[in-house]
């Protein structure tokens, strides 16, 4: 999994406007739809890895419930055979239930992990999906700048490439290759924000759940379950 987050991060951190500037000195959306194709291929083994990770944190949690429980059962095992003077029985038991939660912090570390790898898959998803849809809308405004400049370059019969166009003082070319820039500054801020949201509403889930756990001993302790 480290490896994919690393590609991933690559391709999340890759700057835009080189790739823009490259399509438009080529005067080609090859290098646009080469990032287009590793974003998607990437996505669906993030996708594919988020499931099933996901599904290894739902499998230990049920494996983990099921111990606790075993647990409480030994305790209780535990005094019984006490009170009946069983004291071997009770030892046997005891041993058992010191293995037994031993097991249990295995498992809970080994969730507390998967649950930090199964939150940081599903945040670069949503970080490359946001990159994958600014990169397709800008892919359709390059291929208009560019059949702009193609029929500008028919009309006045001149076999200019791109960039002669560009630095000619052609305003209509000018405009719209800014207007592609200042999207692109748009939109990589807005998925900024986006992860950072995403972030805070990780940090909240995972406070509350650690409070609630809290509070839930409490009231065991005294004796408030309902």
């Amino acid at each position: 999994m480290a490896n994919l987050l690393e590609k991933v991060s690559t391709l999340i951190s890759a700057n835009l406007h080189s790739l823009v500037d490259q399509a438009l000195k080529s005067n080609s959306l090859a290098v646009i739809d080469q990032y287009i194709r590793q974003v998607e291929n990437h996505l669906e083994s993030l996708e594919d890895a988020a499931a099933t990770v996901g599904g290894e944190v739902k499998s230990i949690k049920r494996k983990l419930n099921n111990l606790e429980q075993k647990e409480d059962e030994l305790d209780q095992a535990i005094d019984a055979f006490l009170m009946e003077g069983n004291e071997e029985t009770a030892a046997a038991a005891q041993s058992k239930l010191n293995s037994t939660q031993r097991l249990i912090e295995t498992y809970q570390d080994q969730a507390t992990r998967l649950q930090n790898e199964y939150q940081k898959l599903l945040e670069a998803k949503v970080k490359l999906e946001a990159r994958l849809s600014t990169m397709k809308q800008q892919r359709e405004e390059l291929q208009a700048l560019m059949e702009l400049a193609k029929s500008k370059e028919t009309a006045v019969k001149a076999m200019k490439g791109l960039d002669d166009l560009m630095g000619s003082g052609d305003t209509d070319i000018s405009r719209i290759a800014q207007g592609i820039y200042s999207r692109l500054d748009k939109a990589t801020t807005a998925t900024e924000m986006q992860a950072s949201s995403l972030d805070e509403q990780i940090d909240d889930v995972l406070d509350r759940s650690a409070i609630d756990g809290q509070l839930a001993s409490r009231k065991q302790k005294l004796g408030l379950d309902e």
